[in-house]
């Protein structure tokens, strides 16, 4: 038996607003039913991770303005962001230091605060959908 603790899984940081506008399938006539179906997506991420970040993963999903009102799932915790999703990103990356954190967002602006941060950036199409 090792002394080694364990390591933390990496965290996953998705801007919702960001991957589901990446799409031209109609998400503006629906945003919160855009970011549940997602959410969904990213549920068996968890566990099998990405191609370039094997699971197991924390997922951290940060919702904004009309997409406010989705609920976490049992792999998927959202984040409703009281102004700034950007910020809100932001916030979830700093809450983590001892972790690695990837963040899923095109924002050119955001991914510039966050690799500051120590964070890694990984564009929309990195999540099947």
């Amino acid at each position: 038996m090792s002394d080694q603790p364990t390591p933390l899984a990496p965290v996953l940081i998705v801007d919702a607003a960001n991957v589901v506008g990446s799409v031209p399938d109609g998400w503006w006539r629906d945003r919160r039913g855009a970011a549940e179906r997602l959410r969904d997506c990213l549920e068996p991420l968890a566990v099998t991770g990405l191609d370039s970040l094997p699971g197991p993963l924390e997922i951290v999903l940060v919702v904004e303005g009309r997409a406010r009102g989705v609920r976490s799932s049992g792999n998927v915790e959202v984040v409703e962001a009281p102004g700034s999703g950007d910020d809100a990103i932001v916030d979830e990356v700093r809450a983590r230091p001892d972790r690695r954190r990837v963040v899923v967002t095109a924002d050119r602006g955001l991914r510039a605060r966050v690799t500051e941060l120590g964070a890694e950036v990984l564009g929309p199409s990195a999540i099947p959908r």
